[in-house]
């Protein structure tokens, strides 16, 4: 593809070069970097990508995107880069994003795509509306914490929100395969490094903002201005999708160009849901004025169900075909996953790693399960959000009659640094009835060891992931295998 059709749109200008050279792949990698390749030179957080110019140029780059033109300059000193064009951006972050739709030939314009941000239920809502869509018979990508998937071919993900090329990439793949619709969480943290900018989305959907990623936003209100411009960007053919139900539900879409379409389980809405009745089985609701059962459980997937529900209306799908399809969903892997075991113990295994995810589950067992001991076992994430140990440790407290403070991914912080925090947000009574244990398979032992006849113990933080992450070491860690193990020792 010709430079001048790649950096097109991007506010590059050429500094040097025709704009008439031929690239054949993009990177922002050096080490990446092969014969004919553009290769753009973004400031990270850990290394700036000005820097490896020069490695870049040895490697084969036939162009150059950079900001920084001293030190530009200072990295081609010395090699003959006559063949080389040199491309200036204000910002290479965003020539990025605009490089890379380029490049792929704007694949997102080629299907529906579907984004969802918010604190809680991204994965959820957009895992379940890839298999409902599915169901009914479409072709379907997915790009989600988990795993993205090309149809029915899935891979696992890295990010919650990908960079800018390998959404592109597989973007194009999913248009390649006749995909018609590609379901995708945005990130605050992905709006803000301008990873979805340039990407054409038909809807915008908004969960809930609660605490968390406060260790990058700093201050709440930047995390919300970032999730707010996702819908700012969204185009006047968009639908912004939102739950008022939120405090800050309508604040997401007041300055949008999209069509507001509204759900609510509380207040008059554009479409509604309320529980009927629940167990760990499943709820039945009442969506709009039709009854749906569901193996999922909670008001919070409640909620996520009718996002998904409204999602499929706007997107014109047939009602009684979305909730024939919504009926047979299954929970995505690591939400609220129900394991039982002897002495009819219910290990219930779930992703919650923020103070609202760890309530609202706490709060959907206490509701199924009243008369049962509910054991909660769940630690914090290091080198993350500091300010949200302490909240969680006083839900908890206010919700559990047993607690087990332990690890969860501590990287490079002490993990009894860690728990410490969460300790300071109990009070004498909390800590009374709370153990602390560092080792997180002791501490799962230690909660089954003591679960009673019928007790509930949740297992909160970890979900669907498979590792521990200690220092710089990542090894095998999965809840499942290591709750079955246990089980099967009891008999």
């Amino acid at each position: 593809m010709r430079l001048e059709k790649i950096i097109s749109d991007s506010g590059c200008q050429i500094i040097k070069g025709s704009g008439q050279e031929n690239v054949i792949a993009v990177f922002d990698d050096s080490r990446k970097v092969t014969s004919g390749s553009l290769f753009v030179a973004v400031k990270g957080f850990a290394s700036d990508g000005h820097d490896y110019i020069a490695k870049a140029v040895e490697k084969g780059a036939v162009a150059i995107v950079f900001e920084d033109s001293l030190k530009t300059e200072a990295q081609l000193s010395g090699i003959d880069h006559e063949r080389v064009a040199l491309i200036k951006a204000e910002s290479a972050r965003h020539a990025l994003a605009i490089i890379a739709a380029n490049f792929y030939d704007n694949p997102s314009r080629k299907l529906t795509l579907v984004g969802i941000t918010g604190t809680n239920g991204k994965t959820t809502t957009v895992t379940l509306l890839h298999r409902m869509f599915t169901a009914m018979g479409y072709s379907c990508g997915l790009l989600s914490t988990i795993a993205n998937y090309v149809g029915t071919h899935g891979t696992e993900a890295v990010n919650t929100t990908s960079d800018p090329l390998t959404i592109n990439s597989l973007l194009d793949r999913m248009v390649e395969a006749g995909c018609e619709y590609c379901f995708m969480e945005v990130s605050s943290i992905g709006v803000e490094q301008e990873r979805i900018t340039g990407l054409k989305f038909k809807v915008g959907i908004f969960s809930n903002l609660t605490h968390d990623h406060l260790d990058y936003h700093k201050t709440f209100a930047e995390y919300l201005r970032c999730k707010k411009l996702f819908f700012d960007n969204l185009p006047s053919d968009a639908y912004a999708v939102t739950n008022i139900d939120d405090r800050n539900g309508m604040v997401m879409v007041q300055n949008t160009k999209a069509q507001t379409v509204t759900y609510s389980c509380r207040r008059i809405a554009d479409h509604t849901c309320r529980i009927v009745e629940q167990s760990f089985e499943g709820m039945l609701l009442r969506i709009d004025d039709r009854e749906s059962w569901s193996c999922l459980i909670g008001a919070h997937n409640a909620y996520n169900l009718l996002a998904i529900y409204t999602t499929a209306m706007v997107l014109g799908a047939d009602r009684d075909e979305a909730l024939i399809a919504l009926s047979s969903l299954r929970p995505a892997p690591g939400r609220l996953e129900n394991m039982m075991g002897p002495k009819d113990i219910s290990v219930i295994i779930d992703y919650a790693h923020t103070p609202d995810a760890l309530e609202n589950v706490l709060k959907t067992i206490r509701e199924i399960a009243s008369d049962r001991q509910l054991i909660c076992l769940f630690g914090c994430g290091g080198d993350r959000d500091k300010t949200k140990r302490p909240e969680m440790g006083n839900i908890a407290q206010k919700l559990a009659d047993r607690i087990i403070v332990t690890s969860d991914n501590s990287r490079s912080e002490k993990t009894s640094d860690i728990m410490a925090d969460i300790r300071s947000g109990m009070d004498t009574a909390g800590r009374a009835k709370s153990l602390f244990i560092e080792d997180r398979e002791e501490a799962i032992r230690t909660a089954i060891m003591l679960a009673g006849q019928g007790s509930v113990i949740l297992l909160a933080g970890k979900g669907h992931e498979t590792y521990q992450i200690t220092g710089t070491e990542k090894r095998h860690f999965d809840e499942r295998e290591i709750v079955t193990g246990i089980f099967e020792t009891l008999g």
